[in-house]
């Protein structure tokens, strides 16, 4: 029987990626949702890129792109440099593709151009980065950079009261409008927890695997869980974006 299985921020960490993909038991008839930030972290960002391409000739693959993705996909494809993500990842990348020919590169910009700001299936669960604003839902957004920038989403579910209903005519209408929400972007250990959390219907499946976290997956129907090693014991004599 296929499933569904929603992945959160990578940033670089390949050895994490293949030892989650094997603890899932990933077969073909499996179908990814990848939540964004690929890269900048971990040294093997491109070779990330490299993987997540050839799994997908194999399995249904979902790529929704990440605020790290989008600044990587800019330096790749114009040169373009934002000091800030060099300092926050970006840099790694950068030294990921120093022996990358000019051919793989453009195929790997290719991928980067291919990827989804968002994602809703057909039980009309949405699936994106980080979030959106307009009250409407994301086809109404007026900006892309909302899908894998916001945070307003998930401090609104952080800060909500657990006993507020549905109901109630002052519950958020952004939460009203899917079944479930799925997303990355803030790793859950800001807020002391080590695996995909969970509140008025919204996911978050980043665990942190930028730092010391894990990376983690999830299966979207039944809501099982599988997590890697924490990256930083799988790449010792790196620091990631610590």
């Amino acid at each position: 029987m296929s499933r569904k299985i929603a992945i959160g921020d990578i940033h670089g960490g390949l050895k994490a990626l293949i030892q989650l993909l094997r603890r899932a038991d990933i077969t073909p008839e499996d179908e990814i949702i990848f939540l964004g930030d690929y890269v900048d972290g971990w040294s093997d960002s491109a070779n990330v890129v490299s993987y997540l391409i050839e799994l997908a000739k194999q399995n249904t693959c979902i790529f929704i792109r990440g605020n790290h993705d989008d600044l990587a996909h800019r330096w790749l494809k114009t040169g373009e440099l934002n000091e800030q993500w060099l300092q926050h990842g970006g840099q790694s990348s950068m030294d990921a593709y120093r022996n990358f020919t000019s051919e793989e590169k453009k195929t790997h910009i290719e991928f980067f151009d291919q990827m989804m700001n968002y994602y809703i299936d057909k039980q009309n669960r949405l699936f994106v980065h980080a979030g959106f604003t307009n009250l409407h839902g994301p086809l109404s957004e007026y900006h892309n950079t909302g899908y894998y920038w916001d945070r307003t989403l998930w401090e609104m579910v952080i800060a909500l009261d657990p006993a507020m209903q549905k109901s109630n005519k002052y519950y958020p209408k952004r939460l009203q409008l899917f079944e479930e929400i799925f997303i990355g972007h803030t790793p859950v250990t800001r807020i002391g927890e080590s695996t995909p959390f969970h509140k008025a219907g919204v996911w978050n499946i980043d665990t942190g695997a930028a730092f010391k976290g894990k990376l983690s997956a999830i299966e979207v129907n039944t809501k099982e869980i599988w997590q890697s090693d924490p990256i930083h014991e799988l790449y010792p004599n790196e620091n990631g974006r610590n």
